[in-house]
């Protein structure tokens, strides 16, 4: 590929990426004012990745849905698998450097009990293949009618990833604000400490800092934004919707940054669209 397809590529990453952002920002009004608290002092932001959920099922399993990443030039990283959670996912990395990674993980849902899994095949069957093949689809959010109260509730009870998904749809759970990028705080302490100040809250499931310079990556995580919806029997409630996570990447032996992410880590920050009062860790 020329000059030319490199830079038409990059440009269309880039409009991917801010079509994400105006859903995000959307479905998450807070993360402009946790945004502001650092762009004030910090002019070049720069978004570390982005996020996605799917179920293993078709039209949306893993495979449909990488294709669009692959297509625009991102390479997939060594797969992560989470037993408790019944998640697999990939990791992916652009070929420029300047552009977020990726982070797509699916719910194994032939693991859940007959009543959920014939609620997800349910709502599966309903999606539009169309709708896939175009990549506007990660911000499609809803892809189905949505489910009951009920159904929600069922849902939720087995599984946390599998009800949130079910009413909040296919589209980014979380942006990153990358620590690496920041000129103050530049510590993941600092970042934790004025996000707190400010008054917003921070998932402290197995501890509000995750990860290690050993390990390449440390993480940390607000709360999910909470958003009223309507379920298919008319109900409206409050649901936990998306959050913002912070990232800072230390260098390997060889003096490159680290580039994938750390599953020990990852399980707990899926925990960040719990309800607050439920961040035990019993549920997936």
């Amino acid at each position: 590929m020329g000059s030319n397809g490199n830079r038409e590529q990059v440009d269309e990453v880039g409009i991917f990426f801010e079509a994400l952002w105006r859903d995000y920002v959307e479905m998450t009004p807070r993360v402009a004012k946790i945004r502001s608290l650092f762009s004030e002092d910090n002019p070049a932001l720069t978004n570390d990745h982005v996020a996605f959920r799917t179920f293993d099922c078709e039209p949306i399993g893993l495979e449909r849905l990488e294709r669009h990443f692959l297509s625009m030039g991102y390479r997939r990283l060594a797969p992560y698998h989470f037993v408790e959670k019944k998640l697999d996912a990939w990791g992916y990395v652009p070929q420029d450097p300047e552009q977020p990674r990726v982070f797509l993980s699916a719910l194994r849902v032939g693991e859940l009990s007959a009543q959920a899994r014939g609620i997800i095949e349910r709502l599966c069957a309903s999606i539009d293949p169309a709708r896939i093949e175009d990549r506007s689809v990660f911000h499609a959010g809803v892809l189905w009618s949505m489910p009951s109260w009920e159904e929600y509730q069922l849902l939720q009870a087995e599984s946390d990833y599998a009800a949130w998904l079910a009413a909040i749809g296919l589209r980014a759970n979380h942006f990153t604000i990358s620590v690496n990028s920041l000129r103050s705080p530049n510590t993941l302490e600092g970042v934790i400490e004025r996000v707190e100040a400010a008054g917003f809250s921070m998932n402290s499931a197995g501890g509000k800092l995750r990860g290690s310079p050993l390990e390449g990556l440390e993480q940390a995580s607000t709360l999910a934004d909470r958003i009223r919806v309507r379920f298919g029997d008319g109900s409206e409630r409050e649901i936990p919707s998306c959050y913002y996570e912070f990232a800072r990447r230390h260098p390997g032996p060889d003096g490159e940054l680290f580039s994938g992410f750390v599953a020990a880590s990852a399980d707990r920050i899926f925990e960040s669209t719990h309800n607050p009062d439920d961040l035990t860790g019993k549920r997936t």
